[in-house]
Parts: structure tokens; sequence; C-alpha cells
């Protein structure tokens, strides 16, 4: 069997994927799993980074097999497409003993991000309560919220979802994901909610929710640790962190991974 390959992907920075997918790697390490992680955001690195700062750290903290792989410096396009896919493929045979992959993807439309969007079991696209942020999945009407068109990254994934069912493989599992979320309703994020439920029954996602903003995730960044390791650290917890560690094991819930070796 190869291994489960969650995708965290969007054509939008900011929008927090660094982050899951450092918590959901973790997670998973944590619960006994070989994990492997790859970056192909290797110009920002975010990911990358975490981890680097997780490995120098002098606490016992588990890791996962890493690669990050930089875009291809040929002038060619054939030749920088080959390039890409032969690192790539390779990055994925040395992975091929881990139970699960986790992908972090740029917040930009390259060619490594596309092949890592074509291998994706579970694709996770978080987006920011914002219109800005919305405008990379629909055009939206600005008079009456209605959806205009799905716009370019929601295309993106449209054709490898055709390419994929070409190849006759299982289709992706796309969850779009509410992230760095407000506490405080607004009547933006009403009018949100309502594009994305419409458009969710139109193009085919599950629409699930992330974290909400929270100023611990900044500090965790430097010291390589999660959420989840805290507690094992001694790091004192307060009802913030309990509260988005709950909110990790809801997101792990509403994945849905294959039960043959989901925790």
């Amino acid at each position: 069997m190869k291994p489960y390959i969650i995708v965290f992907g969007n054509e939008k920075g900011g929008t927090g994927k660094s982050t899951l997918a450092m918590h959901v790697s973790v997670y998973l390490l944590n619960s006994g799993f070989q994990v492997g992680t790859i970056d192909v955001d290797a110009r920002q690195g975010t990911f990358t980074q975490y981890l680097a700062h997780r490995k120098a750290s002098p606490l016992s903290l588990t890791l996962p097999k890493h690669e990050a792989i930089a875009k291809s410096s040929l002038d060619d396009k054939e030749k920088i497409m080959a390039d890409e896919t032969k690192r790539f493929e390779q990055t994925m045979r040395n992975m091929s003993d881990c139970d699960f992959l986790v992908i972090d993807t740029p917040g930009n439309d390259t060619f490594l991000s596309q092949l890592a969007h074509s291998f994706a079991d579970t694709l996770v696209t978080p987006l920011n309560e914002s219109f800005v942020d919305l405008d990379v999945l629909v055009k939206v009407s600005g008079d009456n919220l209605k959806t205009m068109r799905p716009s370019i990254y929601a295309e993106t994934v449209w054709n490898q979802r055709k390419e994929r069912a070409k190849k006759g493989l299982k289709p992706i599992d796309w969850i779009v994901i509410k992230n760095r979320l407000n506490t405080l309703y607004s009547k933006n994020r009403g009018d949100i909610n309502v594009v994305l439920e419409e458009l969710s029954k139109r193009i085919g996602f599950r629409l699930g929710v992330g974290f909400c903003e929270r100023v611990i995730f900044r500090e965790l960044f430097l010291s390589g640790i999660t959420l989840l390791d805290m507690e094992n650290t001694g790091h004192q917890l307060s009802l913030s962190h309990v509260s988005a560690r709950q909110e990790l094991r809801e997101l792990i819930d509403f994945m849905k991974l294959p039960h043959q070796i989901a925790a």
C-alpha cells in the first residue's frame, strides 16, 4: 500500500497551511505512525523551518522523515517540468515506507504544487474568513452574494480531479477549512458562510473548521513545538491552549482518515 497523502493547498498565502500541516503531522507521529513530510514551498520554507526548529530543540520531540523540494533552476519549460517531476517522484519513493505523507504547498500556482495536488488523497484548503481569500475559490456578486463562477484555485483542483478520474484513481477528498477564525460574530462571517455552503454543494468539497486566531501559534514556531507537545515539555496549558487542542482533534475527526490506519 502506498502512503496516504494529505496535501495542504491554497493559492493564497497567510491562511495557516504550514501551521495546520505541522500540527496534523505531529498528531499522526504521536499516534504511532510513520510520517513523511514534504515542503514544495522551499523558497518560503515555513514548514521546513518549523521542523528545523523542532530538530534543534533540546527537548525530546518526535520528528517525521522530511524533504524540501526546490523549484528547478533550468530555463526551459519542458526541462523544468521534467526535472521537477523526476525529483518529486524520487522524494515520493524515498517516503514509500511511511503510513502518511503530509505535503505543504506554496500560496501561488507552481508546477510542483500541481504535482503535489495530483497525488492528494485528502486535500485541505484553509481559508481566512475574508472575501479576499474567498476570491481564489469563487467569484461572488457584490450585489446579492450569488456565486458567479468558480475561480482560479477551484479550477485547478477540478482539473486535477479530472486527471485522477482518467487514470482510474479514487477522487480527492477535498476539505475547505475556515481557519484563523475571529471569535466574534460579524455580518461578514455570516455572508461568507452562506457563500461557502452554496459553493460546497456546487463544486463538491466538505466544509469544516480549523483553528481560531491565537498568538500562541506564532510563539510556538521558534521553539519547534506544537500544542500537542506542550503538556509533555513542561509548558503550562491555558484554557486557550486546551481549546486549540480540541479544535485539532475535531479537525482530525472531520478529515475521516482511512479506518485501517487512523488513530
